[in-house]
This record gives structure tokens, sequence and C-alpha cells, in this order.
């Protein structure tokens, strides 16, 4: 039974946009939308709404105002609301276990002009178990009719990540575009190197093994096109580049659960920060 997609809101147009982009992805799914407010953990200078206010009145009359307005673009589609009790980071992480896919709003991932756009929502991202998308506001020169982009790891298990690519590309009657980068050597940028790198050698070697990990998910999404893309250089770099093109990027997320706290890669880091394209951060063991 598929659940509701829960968004997380703080007032920002970068929540509004996530909340348009769930509403979307809800009716493909045949979902709900939940829209939840945690309490907001920052100082006054930087909340949305003037000092002296009630935040529970206001963020009442926000996601109230927003789940109308979705309800108004987006006939027959069912949107609930809920403010919770926690702050956001302890409070987005159970909000999240009930829906399949938690959606935040995001502007850069380093701004202090709403909680979900710094470091809470890295941190929420790196935390929960089901998929994290990140949005940004939209661009209405952007025309969001790539392929789904997928992030491909050699050093990670790639099921869970290609398994939600081909779902997305197939209700979306899209292709999905799987990147693999081949990193090279520090020197390699430097100036002529001394000894040629054997890794431009295995590029062919690689996309075969691509292309053989793609086989089982083209036999079992057959209607969705799918091709494998072996680029040399930065892989963060790589990846931004092709994000201009595709309607969606998803990358994977090792789960850890380790004193140390949650942990997302640099490659995932790079992707989150420069996308233009909405990012999804599927979990994998």
């Amino acid at each position: 039974m598929t659940r509701s997609i829960v968004v997380g809101l703080d007032g920002t147009e970068q929540a509004d946009a996530a909340a348009e982009w769930a509403a979307e992805e809800a009716l493909l799914r045949g979902a709900g939308v939940e829209l939840v407010h945690a309490k907001t953990p920052v100082p006054e200078v930087v909340l949305p709404f003037a000092a002296g206010d009630d935040e529970e009145a206001w963020a009442g009359e926000m996601v109230t105002r927003t789940a109308t307005e979705l309800g108004k673009r987006h006939p027959g589609l069912t949107v609930t609301t809920r403010l919770l009790a926690d702050e956001p980071v302890p409070g987005l992480v159970t909000a999240a276990r009930e829906g399949d896919l938690l959606v935040l709003g995001s502007r850069a991932l380093g701004s202090v002009a709403g909680y979900l756009l710094g470091s809470v929502g890295l941190t929420v991202a790196g935390i929960v178990e089901q998929p994290v998308v990140l949005v940004r506001a939209v661009d209405p020169a952007r025309t969001p009719q790539g392929p789904v982009l997928v992030g491909a790891d050699a050093r990670q298990p790639m099921d869970a990540v290609l398994g939600f690519a081909f779902e997305e590309a197939a209700r979306r009657h899209s292709q999905v575009l799987v990147v693999y980068v081949q990193e090279l050597p520090l020197h390699a940028g430097m100036g002529p190197a001394m000894v040629p790198d054997f890794r431009l050698s295995v590029v062919p070697e690689i996309r075969g093994s691509l292309d053989g990990l793609l086989d089982p998910w083209r036999a079992k999404h057959p209607d969705v096109d799918a091709t494998a893309r072996v680029a040399v250089g930065s892989a963060g770099s790589e990846l931004v580049t092709a994000a201009r093109e595709a309607s969606l990027v998803v990358v994977g997320r090792r789960k850890r659960h380790s004193a140390l706290g949650a942990h997302i890669g640099s490659v995932a880091h790079a992707v989150l920060h420069h996308s233009p394209a909405p990012v999804v951060l599927v979990p994998h063991s």
C-alpha cells in the first residue's frame, strides 16, 4: 500500500517548491501528501514570522494555506497537515517513518534563512531510513523533461538506487541515464603525466559492467530506455553537469548507525549543493 509523501514546510519558497513537487509525485503514485512543520530552533532574527507573533498560530496558517493552494491546483489530491511537537531533526525523522518519501526544500544547503536549508536538512537527510528528496525553488526557464539521472558508485550496492530510478522513470514515461565517473589521480590535472593512467583504458570494460548491471532492470521495466555513460574526471562535477538536463537526480547514501552521527558522501554533497534538478538520496545497507 502506498503511503503519504511527507513534506517539511518552513515558510520559504524552496519549501513551497518542495510541496508542489510532492503533490505532482503523489498523483503519479496514487498517494496523498502530508504537510508538516516543526518548531524552529533558531534566533528570531531569521524566523519567517514577526517578533512577538505566535509561531504555532503562524505555522498553522502557513500549512493550511499551502494545503488549500495544492488542493486548488491538483483536484483530487488528498492533503493533510500536522504541526510537530518536536524540533526539526527529531520531528522530521519521526514524521518520515510514516511516509514513503520525505521532501524538503533546498537552496545551496548553506543558508540560515530556513531550517530546512542548512544543517538540519542535511542531518535529517543523513538519518532517515526513507528516500529524501531535496527540491530547489522552481526556475521558470528550466524544462524538467530530461532523464532520471543516476550517479553510479562501484563501491556501493546499486539495487535500491536503480530500483528507485527505474520506478520513477516508468511513472514519468522518461529514460534512465546512469553515469559512472572514473576519477583520475591528482597528478592528472597538473601537467603531462610521466606514466599513462591505466584508468582511461578500462572505460570500455566499465561501460560493459554497467550494461550488465542495468540488464535485469531493463527486463523488469521494458518500457524504460536506460543507457550508461562513463566519464573521466571529478565525480561531483560530472554529475552536476549531467544534472542540468535531468528531471531528477538519484544518488545513494549508505545507512550508518554510528556515534559520530549521519554522513553524506562528498559526491552527494556536491550534487545537493549545485544540482538544478531535484535530488533524491536513497539509503541502502
